[in-house]
């Protein structure tokens, strides 16, 4: 069964995208299976993936992106995955393994103008067809705006674990504050929706420090995210296992230089402080990978249980 990550904060312009794009990108390098879902009506992650050339095609006709599955007609999650979306500018795959299912801005209609069928949530809808895709991927990563609305939902319903990527600062923590209530309301509200198989509910498992300045003192923000970190643990509202990741994010212009280039940090060949940033990415990513089996192991508890 795939690995299935939200990555969401509370608190917009954190690097949201710069982390997940990096990160599946380093997934893919090794060898993942990696599905990227971008549940982001800004689309940052399709932009910058698919370049503006080919998104636009699919932002301009209205087909081919998430909503789409909310519209009529035939199209399903499976009908709008794009393949290998990391592409030279020629049109020549170099990524193989990284697959993308993108959006446009229509998908923020589906939070005020779409209205779902009686008894049938959005997320619900989402997660039947994203299942028939999941024996595909190792790995598939939620890019989820800063809310818990329906495109939100979309993510965390599917999602067994949330990885909140933050800067050093008061306004990060707030988020992830606001962040941890909010999921366990939503949790609360959609568990008549779960079955066995779909795993334990999302909670939170991991924080990353991301976009961190020369010289920025790093251990008070350290320190007082810990602190409610601790907090939160103790009242069993975020995993057991929750952590702030050893591996740090720097601020570096390469990245930036990347979301131009519509090519992950790692694709761009050796631009300056391309070699640092990369490391971090990679770094990050086998720490990430070292979590296997501790999000799930109150599933395999279960169904040890029923089994036996």
């Amino acid at each position: 069964m795939a690995r299935k990550i939200a990555f969401i904060n509370y608190k917009g312009g954190v690097g949201k995208t710069s982390c997940i794009v990096n990160i599946a990108a380093s997934l893919a390098n090794s060898g993942k299976r990696v599905l990227l879902v971008d549940l982001d009506a800004q689309s940052n992650t399709s932009i910058w993936l698919m370049r503006v050339e080919r998104w636009n095609e699919l932002n301009t006709t209205g087909q081919g992106s998430v909503y789409s599955i909310f519209q009529p007609g035939e199209q399903t999650l499976k009908d709008i995955v794009v393949k290998d979306v990391v592409e030279e500018r020629g049109g020549e795959k170099i990524l193989p393994g990284l697959d993308l299912l993108p959006t446009t801005f229509d998908l923020i209609d589906l939070e005020h103008e779409y209205t779902p069928p009686e008894g049938e949530p959005v997320f619900v809808r989402f997660w039947e067809q994203l299942q028939q895709m999941e024996a595909d991927y190792d790995y598939i990563l939620f890019d989820c705006p800063p809310n818990v609305l329906r495109a939100s939902q979309c993510g965390l319903f599917c999602a067994n674990e949330v990885i909140v990527p933050a800067n050093p600062d008061a306004l990060s923590l707030i988020g992830f504050t606001l962040l941890t209530g909010k999921l366990v309301q939503f949790n609360e509200r959609s568990a008549g929706f779960r079955s066995v198989g779909m795993g334990n509910p999302a909670m939170i498992n991991g924080i990353i420090f991301n976009s961190i300045k020369a010289m920025t003192d790093i251990e008070v923000p350290k320190m007082r995210m810990q602190f409610r970190i601790n907090q939160f643990r103790n009242q069993k509202k975020i995993s057991p296992k929750t952590r702030i990741f050893n591996s740090m994010i720097r601020d570096a212009i390469v990245v930036r230089r990347a979301v131009t280039l519509g090519l992950p940090v790692l694709c761009i060949g050796n631009a300056i402080g391309t070699e640092g940033v990369v490391d971090d990415y990679e770094n990050l990513t086998r720490e990430i990978e070292s979590l296997a089996g501790l999000a799930v192991a109150p599933v395999n508890q279960l169904n040890h249980a029923e089994t036996a």
